[in-house]
């Protein structure tokens, strides 16, 4: 049966949501509807955009907001806190291990080729270790719910996590709107998390940074589907926001072109993916690259955030061995458990999922946003043997997980509340010690029905409240 995070057993409202059905009550639908109308109104005229890739005409559209929050109480992010912690810990000690003696393959825990033929794997990085020993200094981790205290982590994101600005917006939207809720209500803020993000930056300094921290965020350009979220975030951050051609090398050290002259640059927070960041490295044909980038950063010149060859932690084929990890670095257990996955280039696990195609969810190894999965129970008898067929040309580039029953939150519907699946994800900063905001980003799948949370695929976001 489907958890509700509003419902006692009996039905009842839990504790936690006392103050936001009492609200409910007392606006009523139609209020709720009008405030509504007016949060998107200030949302449209900030211009918090997406883009819904594989859609004719334009592409950029409004994020669905729900105006009714998603509610964690103290104890239950207590248990939250400590897992995400534990996890972005036991990643980059993974991502430091790989990258040099490979200890965990030495062991026999993780099969080589999964490491070292991933396409995600950079040998360019090899024997090279990061300022502070820091892959991946912000890492937002997919969890899911499925009871009272059932939370299971869904998959890693080690490179550029997006999403962040959703998790701040929405805050600032709800206690501009409704400042009474949050008098009635202890909620742990979120709107620190800008200041811990630069603080966690400078703390990553390279070694030829004699002086305080120049960090930039390095966008691709305003044709990039988040880039409001790289401009919004160098703002909050009171950084510069630069594009490839505002960056040069020079003698192993960055600057950046300024209307007074070159300015050194000595931290990198990046938002453009690996292959693209320098052509004399990586792909030549590269032209978003910064020519000399990575030599500079290998020579101690600049950090990258994250740094290149982070995604290898974060590939669906990599997570089935995030519990091991821990055990094998931290010597602890796993506080959040990984929902359960079979590896289709496992000759078993690819039997189990070839006879099981209409029970289960099929993902690309290397996929994201929600596209190329296969969710069995919703497809069609077409679909599924298409979709065998790839699997069969090329088994290891996917895995398996059973379609879970994902826990519901209160939303606004046309003519009252409505329960609608939803996920998390938390923004994990690491430096020179890891932090984590009370919050994150809830994503809430707006079909009824429907367990697809991602925004390029119809889902929308609520804000995400933590009770002090």
């Amino acid at each position: 049966m489907t958890f509700s995070e509003m419902l006692g057993d009996a039905g009842e409202i839990r504790d936690c949501y006392a103050v936001v059905q009492q609200w409910v009550e007392e606006t009523g639908i139609e209020g709720l509807h009008r405030r509504l109308g007016e949060a998107e109104a200030i949302f449209r005229r900030i211009g918090i955009t997406f883009a819904v890739y594989g859609e004719g005409g334009d592409p950029e559209r409004l994020i669905p907001f729900d105006l009714l929050p998603r509610i964690f109480t103290a104890l239950e992010w207590q248990r939250l806190e400590a897992g995400i912690r534990q996890r972005a810990a036991a990643l980059n000690a993974f991502l430091l291990d790989i990258y040099h003696r490979g200890e965990i393959i030495r062991a026999g825990i993780v099969p080589a080729d999964i490491v070292y033929q991933n396409k995600a794997y950079k040998p360019e990085m090899a024997n090279f270790t990061p300022p502070g020993r820091v892959y991946s200094h912000i890492v937002g981790i997919d969890i899911v719910r499925t009871g009272l205290n059932d939370f299971m982590v869904l998959e890693d994101n080690c490179r550029t996590p997006s999403g962040v600005s959703y998790m701040l917006e929405n805050r600032e939207i709800m206690t501009r709107m409704f400042p009474e809720l949050f008098v009635r209500e202890r909620v742990a803020p979120v709107d620190n998390y800008p200041s811990q993000l630069l603080q966690s930056l400078q703390e990553v300094a390279p070694p030829a940074c004699k002086d305080k921290p120049e960090v930039v965020v390095l966008t691709p350009g305003s044709f990039n589907s988040a880039y409001y979220e790289h401009s919004y975030l160098a703002d909050l951050m009171g950084v510069e926001l630069v594009e490839p051609a505002d960056l040069f090398v020079d003698e192993g050290l960055v600057f950046m072109k300024t209307t007074s002259g070159p300015r050194r640059v000595d931290v990198i927070y990046r938002r453009i993916d690996d292959d693209f960041l320098d052509p004399l490295a990586f792909r030549p044909d590269s032209l978003l690259g910064v020519p000399g980038l990575f030599h500079a950063y290998r020579a101690g010149g600049v950090t990258l955030c994250s740094a290149p060859g982070s995604g290898i932690a974060d590939d669906k084929a990599v997570y089935v061995y995030v519990p091991e990890m821990i055990r094998f670095y931290l010597g602890e257990s796993a506080i959040l458990q990984n929902v359960p996955t079979w590896q289709c280039g496992r000759p078993d696990d690819y039997a189990y999922v070839m006879d099981h195609l209409p029970e289960l969810v099929v993902k690309e190894v290397h996929g994201s946003g929600g596209y190329g999965m296969l969710i069995g129970p919703k497809a069609s008898t077409g679909e599924i043997e298409k979709y065998a067929g790839r699997i069969r040309a090329n088994p290891a580039e996917f895995i398996a997980q059973p379609t879970l029953d994902l826990s519901t939150s209160p939303t606004l519907g046309a003519s009252g509340l409505v329960q609608r699946h939803v996920d998390f994800r938390p923004y994990c900063l690491v430096g020179k010690e890891i932090r984590l905001v009370p919050g994150g980003l809830t994503r809430v799948a707006l079909a009824e029905g429907s367990l697809v949370v991602n925004s390029s695929q119809g889902g929308g976001v609520k804000d995400t409240w933590v009770l002090r």
